[in-house]
């Protein structure tokens, strides 16, 4: 039995965001039934294709569904599936991406019918706003998220994955706003109703560098492939054999990265002690770095890291993946079946130790009913709501009121997974030390960094930290960790994103923590898993993007791996370690049962790569590495414009779009031209078509080339800069930035969440934790302590709200010791 066995989820229309989310329920049991016309969902016939001529994406989004035809000609089609979706609990719709013929059908209606039916609609940028009726693909919409701009050679044109990555993103919100209806239902509430868009929901990946750029300006560029502000290095290097993944964060790795290498020179030039010092001198660096690192294979190399704790990694080509074993026991790799085609695909991310997903499944056939375990008398939520009472949900509560969630995460991964869990309503403590505070407030120890309180005015920290109550705790003491413990026995869920067995060894394991409290949820976000071979190994969301296959099929066929971002595996972690908890509350509200999550962050980043894998698996060949090209879409490319680095995302997803695109731009020839009439047609003559294309975007400024492509119905977007979002008008239109106060920040956006379910999103309700800022409220209104037994923590150093300079800090450990001894 999977965790939701008993729920029945019905997908309508064709987004593969809304599949993505449909199969997550599908991994853990649910009873998925896929709606599709008589010719199939247009996602089935969409490259790569098997040799078969089976989708590998398709199989990716939909093993473990059912199949369900529903001919919109029919005159009983809106009567037929309304009866179908009266008999669910979720509706993922898809339609305002791709109606896919589906029938028209009353969904107000049916919810006055259905209160207890949980409804969400996804669209590329929502119903309302001034790109709402653009016509859109994966990568025109990362392009107005600001995700290509930063990417590729200096010169241009920005380099960037041809598709397959908006959809997982999306997919994973959707699934968050889905599940955590769920789990609000399970508590007597109604259906939630939510909207979705695409296009905010890969802001997430985003706002780091949008509100960096508001905090410093305009400092963030485009400076290379494999290069990435704000810290040197963080890319993919040649070795003697395969590709090395090296980023170096800390002055501690950066020492002993050198001492590697054997550059004792760079390791003691004062410039260079901090990443974003290095960016000054990189051509410097890598002179040096480049021939030394070509002497030894990056596995020799790994295992030197290894041994030193510095985050580098083999970069693997798909053909590794597949040859992984620990990929296939763990399910990172799994079996599927695609007609008579046997294959393998990339299995669930969410590793539940006692309730764990299925291990891979079956495409289903048009038209197929998949028979699976599922006792929908387990649970029913239709029995639990009475008619009318879909306007009972309190506006003010959310779906995780009175969740408690003691967060021991640092950095950008594990802090916007539990800020999401806040923003769902969740109470989340934030424990931090004044000896070791969170690392996203600063990495510098200097005591000018540290007196002026510079590690309170990052906005990243700021920007990930909302909605959280903060304290602080040493938890190398004994009781500094008693405390921790009364804590957690109060709670619903811990969640730490250290390195493996950090909080083993502090005495707060899974083992111990689960005696406290039964029902407990508790996740590790390690970087390969608890249980890996490569458990040890240090990482931050560059070096799981490295090790993920991903920048293999990025570039072209001659150049080196490409990677997508500063730190990709962040925000795709983060937003998958939600997901996993709510389907562990989902478990232990129905059962009292809590678990162990191992989330292995690198197994993340993998979904992206998912296509390349299953062609991999079946044709035996590495896969084409397509540059700016599309395997499905011709043409596909990003394009220069009039204006200094101005670049614009074009892309034709049909024969009626490539003919007016050609008209556009003034080959009405082509447009007539029927040997031209299919993609694979086009690609014959694709310079040529790219060559026109860009002598026509050039005249034009790239926002007005947009403009008329649009008003021509033809997929294209802007390669925005970051700081360009800032003053966005479809996000300005939308409510998405929202203005928060903080102490030393003063007056700051936010950003929302791109789930909502109203007009507006939900509201930020407090700004980040200062450090320490809510001791006395903990200890004292949640533990019960006295002011006298606080004041002694203070004085102690157990508790306390000023970080500590490197001599403080050194001045500490000593009294620490003194006091053991």
């Amino acid at each position: 039995m999977g965790v939701f066995s008993g729920l029945r989820v019905v997908e309508i229309g064709s987004a593969a965001a809304t599949s993505y989310c449909a199969r997550l329920f599908a991994d853990f049991g649910a009873d998925v039934q896929k709606v599709e016309p008589p010719a199939g969902e247009p996602l089935r016939h969409c490259n790569p294709l098997t040799p078969k001529a089976q989708s590998a994406w398709f199989a990716f989004l939909n093993f473990n569904k059912s199949s369900i035809v529903i001919d919109p000609t029919a005159s009983d089609a809106a009567t037929s599936l309304s009866a179908l979706v009266e008999m669910c609990d979720i509706l993922l719709d898809g339609r305002y991406v791709d109606s896919a013929d589906c029938p028209i059908i009353d969904i107000d209606a049916i919810r006055k019918r259905h209160p207890g039916l949980i409804y969400l609609e996804a669209s590329w940028f929502g119903r309302a706003g001034p790109y709402a009726k653009f016509a859109a693909t994966d990568s025109t919409t990362r392009a107005l998220a600001g995700l290509i701009k930063l990417v590729g050679p200096v010169e241009g044109p920005p380099l960037f994955a041809p598709d397959f990555q908006t959809a997982i993103v999306a997919g994973l919100w959707a699934f968050i706003a889905a599940a955590s209806s769920a789990f609000a239902r399970m508590h007597g509430e109604a259906g939630r109703a939510w909207s979705l868009s695409i296009f905010e929901s890969n802001l997430a990946l985003t706002e780091y560098h949008m509100f960096e750029a508001f905090a410093r300006g305009n400092v963030i560029h485009r400076i290379g492939i494999n290069r990435f502000w704000p810290s040197f290095p963080a890319g993919i290097y040649e070795t003697k054999k395969g590709w090395l993944g090296v980023t170096l964060h800390t002055p501690a790795q950066w020492r002993a990265f050198c001492d590697l290498l054997g550059l004792s020179e760079l390791r003691d030039d004062p410039n260079l002690i901090l990443g974003e010092d290095r960016l000054q001198h990189m051509e410097k660096i890598d002179r040096q770095f480049t021939p030394k690192l070509k002497a030894r294979t990056a596995q020799e190399w790994f295992a030197e890291g290894l041994q030193r704790k510095i985050p580098i990694v083999p970069v693997p080509q798909i053909s590794d993946l597949l040859l992984d074993i620990e990929k296939g026991a763990r399910g990172a790799i799994v079996p599927v079946l695609l007609g008579e085609e046997e294959g393998l695909t990339v299995g669930s991310t969410q590793q539940l130790k006692l309730t764990p997903p299925l291990r891979g499944g079956k495409v289903p056939a048009l038209g197929e009913q998949q028979v699976f375990m599922n006792d929908r008398t387990r649970f029913s939520f239709t029995s639990l709501a009475t008619p009318g009472s879909t306007d009972c949900i309190d506006a003010d509560r959310r779906p995780l009121d009175k969740i408690r969630v003691i967060d021991f995460t640092m950095g950008w991964a594990g802090p916007l997974c539990t800020r999401t869990l806040a923003d769902l309503g969740a109470d989340v403590i934030k424990i931090e030390a004044i000896q070791y505070p969170d690392w996203w407030r600063g990495v510098d120890r200097r005591p000018a960094y540290v007196n002026d309180r510079m590690y309170e005015k990052t906005m990243r920290f700021s920007i990930m930290n909302r909605n959280k109550r903060g304290i602080t705790l040493d938890l190398t003491r004994p009781r500094g960790r008693a405390l921790a413990k009364r804590l957690v026995a109060g709670a619903d869920v811990v969640i730490d994103n250290y390195s493996v067995d950090v909080l083993t060894k502090l005495g707060l394991g899974y083992d111990v923590l689960k005696t406290l409290n039964p029902r407990l949820v508790v996740m590790s976000m390690s970087a390969f898993g608890v249980d890996s071979v490569h458990r040890d190994c240090r990482a931050y969301g560059s070096t799981l993007e490295q090790a993920s296959g991903l920048p293999g099929v990025i570039g072209s066929a001659d150049g080196p791996p490409v990677m997508s971002h500063t730190a990709f595996g962040d925000p795709v972690g983060g937003l998958n370690g939600c997901a996993a908890v709510l389907i562990a509350l989902f478990h232990a509200g129905n059962t009292g049962q809590g678990q162990f999550i191992d989330l292995a962050q690198v197994e993340c980043m993998m979904p992206f790569a998912a296509p390349w894998i299953t062609m991999h698996s079946i044709r035996g060949t590495q896969p084409r590495r397509y540059g700016n090209r599309h395997p499905h879409f011709v043409p596909h490319g990003c394009f220069r414009c009039t204006g200094e680095d101005n670049w614009i995302i074009v892309s034709t997803t049909d024969e009626e779009m490539w003919q007016r695109l050609a008209t556009l731009i003034g080959r009405p020839d082509w447009a007539a031209d029927a040997s031209l009439k299919s993609a694979e047609d086009r690609r014959t003559i694709e310079d040529r078509i790219e060559a026109s294309i860009e002598a026509w975007t050039l005249t034009r400024d790239a926002d007005e080339a947009m403009s008329e492509l649009q008003t021509a119905r033809i997929a294209a977007g802007v390669v925005r800069r970051p700081i360009d979002l800032l003053k966005d008008p479809h996000l300005a239109s939308r409510a998405f930035l929202q203005e928060s106060e903080r102490a030393f920040l003063g007056s700051h956006p936010q950003p929302s969440m791109p789930i909502r379910e109203g007009a507006n999103p939900y509201a930020i309700r407090t700004a980040a934790p200062t450090l320490g800022q809510h001791n006395r409220e903990i200890l004292s209104g949640v533990l019960g302590l006295s002011d006298a037994e606080i004041a002694q923590f203070e004085n102690e150093g157990l508790i306390g709200t000023a970080m500590l300079c490197e001599e403080e800090l050194a001045k500490s450990k000593g009294d620490v010791a003194d006091r053991k001894n």
